[in-house]
């Protein structure tokens, strides 16, 4: 349930970013208003595709009945790509997000190609609500079918908690501002990520298309059971298991690798961008 709530709160705060970056810039720019009828129908655009992406992962799982585990299962390991590329790109692109935005939109107003600023608006809102999609679908296929209804309900929850949330970060402030969000929720979602890698690859040795090398590598229950309504959820937030195989132990541990490795090479190329270029004489 958590899961459901932080993703789709943290996916539609980004949406909301962009599309409050594009309205603002319309807003105080005169010549420019009339393209605020475009962004709107550019947000409208960007849901219909995500419901599209939804609809055809749906078709998807019937068509393909026979392999179901298998389809499951992918999905599961997409979603944890996807929410790992989305902190990479945020990272890459979070400091020049706004600058970007806003000349895209200058050029586009300078031709008066309103056209722009719903693709502008209809892929910013069509990248994020696929991401929700994909990652909703790889965590409700192991829900119990009664969970299912409340975690519709999460989905609500979490999107409006992203819109109480982006009017926070618009007032400002020392506690909470964009740079802090995004610093703790990266956090969050790359140990989501990590929890849906975990679950993959325990499902990939279920239906032994993986060995477990060794059951129960540690049997950490006597603190924490995974089983327990609180281990529960850290397992789920965080990929934790009480009694883990090998496999996952390794699984777990390459993905961290991996993270770790992507985060430091864009940390370098960012450096790299910043620094300052010599005056010529």
């Amino acid at each position: 349930m958590g899961q459901v709530i932080f993703v789709m709160w943290r996916e539609s705060v980004e949406a909301l970013l962009v599309v409050g970056i594009l309205h603002a810039w319309l807003s105080r720019t005169p010549e420019a208003a009339g393209g605020k009828r475009w962004l709107w129908g550019g947000v409208v655009l960007g849901l219909l595709l995500a419901a599209l992406l939804a609809l055809g992962i749906y078709t998807a799982e019937e068509l393909l009945l026979d392999y179901q585990d298998a389809f499951q299962t992918a999905m599961m390991l997409v979603a944890a790509a996807l929410i790992a590329q989305m902190v990479l790109w945020m990272r890459a692109h979070g400091r020049t997000l706004k600058n970007e935005l806003e000349y895209g939109l200058s050029e586009q107003a300078a031709h008066s190609n309103w056209w722009g600023v719903t693709v502008l608006a209809a892929l910013a809102i069509a990248r994020e609500g696929s991401e929700a999609v994909v990652f909703l679908y790889g965590t409700m296929v192991s829900a119990p079918a009664d969970q299912l209804p409340l975690m519709g309900l999460a989905a609500v929850g979490g999107l409006l908690l992203a819109v109480a949330t982006f009017w926070v970060l618009q007032l400002g402030g020392k506690v909470l501002n964009w740079r802090v969000f995004f610093r703790i929720t990266e956090i969050m979602l790359l140990l989501l990520a990590a929890a849906l890698v975990v679950t993959g690859l325990e499902k990939m040795q279920a239906m032994e298309w993986l060995a477990p090398l060794v059951d129960g590598v540690w049997d950490s229950s006597w603190l924490l059971s995974d089983m327990s309504p609180v281990g529960g959820v850290v397992a789920a937030l965080t990929g934790y298991r009480s009694q883990p195989s090998l496999t996952t132990v390794l699984g777990f541990a390459a993905y961290w690798v991996v993270i770790v490795w992507l985060l430091r090479r864009g940390s370098r190329r960012d450096a790299a961008r910043h620094v300052p270029q010599p005056t010529r004489a």
